[in-house]
């Protein structure tokens, strides 16, 4: 049995500055991202697109959410599968090319730092990153490849696995 689930948001432009988009200068690219009962993430374009670098982009939005994704999976698989994870970071990169009718993402590398409780639980710990992967939502629906670049930490003794 299919279950299907619907995700409603709400992008509100902010950036008329009195013309509108009388010209490709003449307006800005700041906007609104809203969802029912959350705060709204201040968006904009990647600041080589004339965006405003601290505002959030789609791009930054995109490989966040693969990053967000991978966590929550990988929590949940180390939680059924007896890993005790304390800790979780991850510096996630993603590449996009841009060519002259647009451009596309290459592939995106995230590079989780994870804190486990004992030696004994590495082995696991590292293999569960595969599982996260191929489970991952949103991993799933992209067209590029995601990479994964994990390290393993110890809890206590800070030392790496």
């Amino acid at each position: 049995m299919t279950r299907l689930h619907t995700y409603d948001t709400v992008v509100t432009w902010t950036g008329d500055r009195g013309t509108g988009t009388s010209g490709y200068r003449a307006y800005s690219r700041d906007h609104d991202l809203h969802a029912q009962g959350r705060t709204p993430i201040a968006g904009s374009s990647d600041p080589a697109f004339r965006g405003d670098d601290t505002r959030w982009n789609p791009e930054q939005l995109l490989v966040g959410s693969l990053s967000q994704c991978h966590m929550l999976w990988y929590l949940h698989l180390c939680a059924e599968n007896g890993v005790t994870v304390t800790a979780y970071t991850d510096h996630a990169t993603g590449t996009m090319a841009e060519t002259g009718d647009g451009g596309q993402f290459t592939e995106v590398t995230l590079h989780p730092h994870v804190t486990v409780t004992s030696p004994d639980m590495t082995e696991t710990a590292t293999r569960l990153h595969a599982e996260a992967h191929r489970a991952c939502f949103i991993a799933r629906s992209v067209n590029f490849p995601v990479r994964h670049a994990p390290t393993l930490t110890l809890a206590h003794t800070h030392q790496q696995a």
